[in-house]
Protein backbone atom coordinates (compact mmCIF):
# COMPACT_ATOMS: atom_id res chain seq x y z
CA UNK A 1 0.00 0.00 0.00
CA UNK A 2 1.03 3.06 -0.81
CA UNK A 3 2.48 5.85 2.08
CA UNK A 4 4.65 8.89 1.05
CA UNK A 5 3.28 11.85 -0.26
CA UNK A 6 4.10 12.60 -3.62
CA UNK A 7 4.93 16.45 -4.56
CA UNK A 8 5.43 17.87 -8.18
CA UNK A 9 6.27 21.12 -8.50
CA UNK A 10 4.08 21.05 -12.05
CA UNK A 11 0.28 20.64 -12.41
CA UNK A 12 0.14 17.31 -13.82
CA UNK A 13 -1.67 17.88 -17.47
CA UNK A 14 -0.52 14.44 -18.81
CA UNK A 15 -2.52 11.30 -19.45
CA UNK A 16 -1.35 8.05 -20.48
CA UNK A 17 -3.88 5.34 -20.95
CA UNK A 18 -3.32 1.30 -21.38
CA UNK A 19 -6.12 -0.89 -22.42
CA UNK A 20 -6.49 -4.77 -21.51
CA UNK A 21 -7.03 -7.82 -23.13
CA UNK A 22 -8.94 -8.62 -26.35
CA UNK A 23 -9.65 -4.69 -26.94
CA UNK A 24 -7.49 -2.03 -28.50
CA UNK A 25 -6.78 1.60 -27.41
CA UNK A 26 -9.27 3.09 -29.88
CA UNK A 27 -12.12 2.30 -26.93
CA UNK A 28 -10.42 4.96 -25.29
CA UNK A 29 -11.61 7.53 -27.78
CA UNK A 30 -14.57 9.17 -24.98
CA UNK A 31 -12.21 8.74 -21.86
CA UNK A 32 -9.64 10.82 -24.40
CA UNK A 33 -12.18 13.31 -25.66
CA UNK A 34 -13.49 14.12 -22.25
CA UNK A 35 -9.80 14.83 -21.05
CA UNK A 36 -8.28 16.48 -23.87
CA UNK A 37 -11.46 18.91 -23.28
CA UNK A 38 -10.26 19.69 -19.97
CA UNK A 39 -6.63 20.70 -21.46
CA UNK A 40 -5.10 17.51 -20.85
CA UNK A 41 -2.24 16.08 -23.20
CA UNK A 42 -3.59 11.98 -23.68
CA UNK A 43 -1.91 9.08 -25.25
CA UNK A 44 -3.47 6.03 -25.99
CA UNK A 45 -0.60 2.96 -25.88
CA UNK A 46 -1.84 -0.33 -28.01
CA UNK A 47 -0.17 -3.35 -26.65
CA UNK A 48 0.79 -6.04 -28.40
CA UNK A 49 -0.75 -8.62 -26.10
CA UNK A 50 2.12 -10.57 -26.82
CA UNK A 51 3.42 -10.66 -22.80
CA UNK A 52 3.90 -8.97 -20.64
CA UNK A 53 7.26 -7.04 -21.12
CA UNK A 54 6.56 -5.90 -24.71
CA UNK A 55 3.07 -4.07 -23.41
CA UNK A 56 5.74 -2.88 -20.79
CA UNK A 57 7.56 -2.12 -23.43
CA UNK A 58 4.80 -0.59 -25.27
CA UNK A 59 3.50 1.42 -21.80
CA UNK A 60 7.25 2.72 -21.52
CA UNK A 61 7.80 3.94 -25.08
CA UNK A 62 5.43 6.22 -24.58
CA UNK A 63 6.19 7.55 -21.23
CA UNK A 64 9.47 8.54 -22.29
CA UNK A 65 7.97 11.09 -24.49
CA UNK A 66 5.92 12.99 -22.03
CA UNK A 67 7.22 15.84 -20.68
CA UNK A 68 6.23 16.07 -17.00
CA UNK A 69 4.44 13.99 -13.97
CA UNK A 70 1.74 11.44 -16.08
CA UNK A 71 -0.87 10.16 -14.95
CA UNK A 72 -1.08 6.63 -15.71
CA UNK A 73 -4.13 4.45 -16.43
CA UNK A 74 -4.95 0.91 -16.86
CA UNK A 75 -7.97 -1.09 -17.83
CA UNK A 76 -8.21 -4.73 -16.54
CA UNK A 77 -5.29 -6.28 -18.25
CA UNK A 78 -3.71 -3.00 -19.00
CA UNK A 79 -3.85 -2.72 -14.94
CA UNK A 80 -1.12 -5.52 -14.51
CA UNK A 81 0.93 -3.74 -17.11
CA UNK A 82 0.82 -0.15 -15.00
CA UNK A 83 1.89 -2.00 -12.31
CA UNK A 84 4.56 -2.57 -14.06
CA UNK A 85 5.41 0.50 -15.90
CA UNK A 86 4.37 2.87 -13.58
CA UNK A 87 7.86 2.80 -11.57
CA UNK A 88 8.49 4.74 -14.87
CA UNK A 89 9.90 8.53 -13.41
CA UNK A 90 7.90 10.32 -15.08
CA UNK A 91 4.43 8.78 -13.78
CA UNK A 92 2.77 10.40 -10.70
CA UNK A 93 -0.04 8.45 -10.00
CA UNK A 94 -2.18 5.11 -11.21
CA UNK A 95 -5.82 4.60 -12.14
CA UNK A 96 -6.97 1.49 -12.08
CA UNK A 97 -10.08 1.03 -13.83
CA UNK A 98 -11.55 -2.61 -12.93
CA UNK A 99 -8.42 -3.60 -13.61
CA UNK A 100 -5.85 -6.13 -11.99
CA UNK A 101 -3.00 -4.99 -9.71
CA UNK A 102 -0.47 -7.85 -8.59
CA UNK A 103 2.38 -7.46 -6.34
CA UNK A 104 6.06 -7.31 -7.44
CA UNK A 105 6.58 -11.50 -7.35
CA UNK A 106 3.32 -12.39 -7.94
CA UNK A 107 1.26 -13.49 -11.09
CA UNK A 108 -1.50 -11.94 -12.48
CA UNK A 109 -3.58 -15.33 -12.33
CA UNK A 110 -3.09 -15.24 -8.74
CA UNK A 111 -5.26 -12.72 -8.61
CA UNK A 112 -7.92 -14.86 -8.82
CA UNK A 113 -7.50 -17.52 -6.53
CA UNK A 114 -9.99 -17.58 -3.92
CA UNK A 115 -12.60 -15.58 -5.75
CA UNK A 116 -15.95 -17.00 -7.24
CA UNK A 117 -15.63 -17.38 -11.04
CA UNK A 118 -17.35 -15.59 -13.87
CA UNK A 119 -19.13 -18.08 -15.92
CA UNK A 120 -20.68 -15.25 -18.20
CA UNK A 121 -17.14 -14.60 -18.91
CA UNK A 122 -15.71 -17.51 -21.51
CA UNK A 123 -12.77 -17.86 -23.23
CA UNK A 124 -11.32 -19.73 -26.30
CA UNK A 125 -7.73 -20.32 -26.46
CA UNK A 126 -6.14 -21.59 -29.20
CA UNK A 127 -3.22 -24.26 -29.87
CA UNK A 128 -0.87 -21.43 -30.42
CA UNK A 129 -2.14 -20.47 -26.52
CA UNK A 130 -3.43 -17.02 -27.75
CA UNK A 131 -7.29 -16.69 -26.00
CA UNK A 132 -10.35 -14.74 -26.94
CA UNK A 133 -13.27 -13.72 -25.73
CA UNK A 134 -16.01 -16.32 -26.93
CA UNK A 135 -17.97 -14.09 -30.05
CA UNK A 136 -21.46 -15.24 -28.98
CA UNK A 137 -20.76 -14.60 -25.56
CA UNK A 138 -18.76 -11.68 -25.86
CA UNK A 139 -21.77 -9.21 -25.03
CA UNK A 140 -22.84 -10.98 -22.10
CA UNK A 141 -19.64 -11.32 -20.43
CA UNK A 142 -17.34 -8.24 -21.72
CA UNK A 143 -20.00 -5.13 -22.49
CA UNK A 144 -23.82 -6.08 -22.15
CA UNK A 145 -24.19 -2.26 -22.30
CA UNK A 146 -23.47 -1.66 -25.70
CA UNK A 147 -25.67 -2.17 -28.44
CA UNK A 148 -26.06 -5.17 -30.19
CA UNK A 149 -24.10 -3.41 -33.09
CA UNK A 150 -21.33 -2.43 -31.36
CA UNK A 151 -20.80 -6.13 -29.36
CA UNK A 152 -20.72 -7.44 -32.25
CA UNK A 153 -18.47 -4.89 -33.89
CA UNK A 154 -15.99 -5.13 -30.77
CA UNK A 155 -16.60 -9.25 -30.26
CA UNK A 156 -15.20 -9.38 -34.70
CA UNK A 157 -12.43 -6.67 -33.51
CA UNK A 158 -11.03 -8.02 -30.72
CA UNK A 159 -7.11 -8.65 -30.18
CA UNK A 160 -6.40 -12.22 -28.54
CA UNK A 161 -4.12 -11.89 -25.32
CA UNK A 162 -1.15 -14.48 -25.07
CA UNK A 163 -2.26 -16.56 -21.84
CA UNK A 164 1.47 -17.26 -20.40
CA UNK A 165 1.09 -13.44 -19.83
CA UNK A 166 -0.89 -14.56 -17.03
CA UNK A 167 1.51 -16.31 -15.44
CA UNK A 168 4.55 -13.64 -15.47
CA UNK A 169 5.95 -12.64 -11.89
CA UNK A 170 5.98 -8.87 -11.70
CA UNK A 171 9.77 -7.42 -10.93
CA UNK A 172 7.41 -4.36 -9.79
CA UNK A 173 4.75 -2.97 -8.07
CA UNK A 174 4.28 0.88 -8.77
CA UNK A 175 1.44 1.15 -6.05
CA UNK A 176 3.75 0.69 -3.46
CA UNK A 177 5.48 3.93 -4.60
CA UNK A 178 2.70 5.85 -6.32
CA UNK A 179 -0.71 6.99 -5.25
CA UNK A 180 -3.47 4.64 -6.71
CA UNK A 181 -7.45 5.35 -7.63
CA UNK A 182 -9.73 2.70 -8.73
CA UNK A 183 -12.90 2.67 -10.84
CA UNK A 184 -15.19 -0.70 -10.22
CA UNK A 185 -18.07 -1.52 -12.66
CA UNK A 186 -20.27 -2.87 -10.26
CA UNK A 187 -21.87 -5.36 -13.23
CA UNK A 188 -18.21 -6.28 -14.43
CA UNK A 189 -18.95 -10.13 -15.43
CA UNK A 190 -15.37 -10.61 -15.98
CA UNK A 191 -14.11 -10.41 -12.31
CA UNK A 192 -15.53 -11.32 -9.02
CA UNK A 193 -16.40 -8.01 -7.55
CA UNK A 194 -15.51 -9.07 -4.40
CA UNK A 195 -11.58 -9.47 -6.10
CA UNK A 196 -11.94 -5.76 -7.75
CA UNK A 197 -12.95 -4.74 -3.97
CA UNK A 198 -10.08 -6.36 -2.90
CA UNK A 199 -7.48 -5.74 -4.83
CA UNK A 200 -8.02 -1.79 -4.75
CA UNK A 201 -8.30 -1.75 -1.25
CA UNK A 202 -4.88 -3.82 -1.18
CA UNK A 203 -2.98 -1.24 -3.11
CA UNK A 204 -4.92 1.84 -0.82
CA UNK A 205 -6.65 3.08 -4.02
CA UNK A 206 -9.39 5.74 -3.52
CA UNK A 207 -12.25 3.47 -5.10
CA UNK A 208 -15.28 5.03 -6.87
CA UNK A 209 -18.00 2.17 -8.09
CA UNK A 210 -19.97 2.97 -10.74
CA UNK A 211 -22.73 1.34 -12.60
CA UNK A 212 -21.15 -0.54 -15.78
CA UNK A 213 -19.99 -3.84 -17.90
CA UNK A 214 -16.28 -4.61 -18.05
CA UNK A 215 -16.62 -2.48 -21.06
CA UNK A 216 -16.94 0.53 -18.75
CA UNK A 217 -13.60 2.02 -20.30
CA UNK A 218 -16.25 3.20 -23.47
CA UNK A 219 -19.41 3.21 -21.21
CA UNK A 220 -18.58 5.50 -18.30
CA UNK A 221 -16.13 7.76 -20.30
CA UNK A 222 -17.08 10.82 -18.02
CA UNK A 223 -17.03 8.83 -14.56
CA UNK A 224 -13.12 7.30 -15.93
CA UNK A 225 -12.02 10.79 -16.78
CA UNK A 226 -13.57 12.63 -13.55
CA UNK A 227 -11.28 9.83 -11.64
CA UNK A 228 -8.55 10.83 -13.40
CA UNK A 229 -8.99 14.78 -13.08
CA UNK A 230 -8.79 14.75 -9.82
CA UNK A 231 -5.93 12.63 -9.55
CA UNK A 232 -3.93 15.11 -11.77
CA UNK A 233 -5.10 17.96 -9.32
CA UNK A 234 -4.51 16.22 -6.26
CA UNK A 235 -1.26 15.70 -7.40
CA UNK A 236 -0.49 18.85 -8.59
CA UNK A 237 -1.54 20.57 -5.73
CA UNK A 238 1.02 19.07 -3.66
Amino acid sequence: MFTPAIANAAPVKNVVLVHGAFADGAGWLGVYEELTKRGYQVKVVQNPLTSLDDDVAATNRLLDLQNGPTILVGHSWGGTVITEAGVHPKVAGLVYVSALSPDAGETTAQQYDGFAPTPEFVLEIGEDGFGFVKPDKFKQGFAHDVSDEQAAFMADSQIPINMSAFGTKLKNAAWRSKPSWAVIATEDKAFDQAMLVHMAERIGAKITKVSGSHALFITRAKEIADTIDEAAKSLGSK
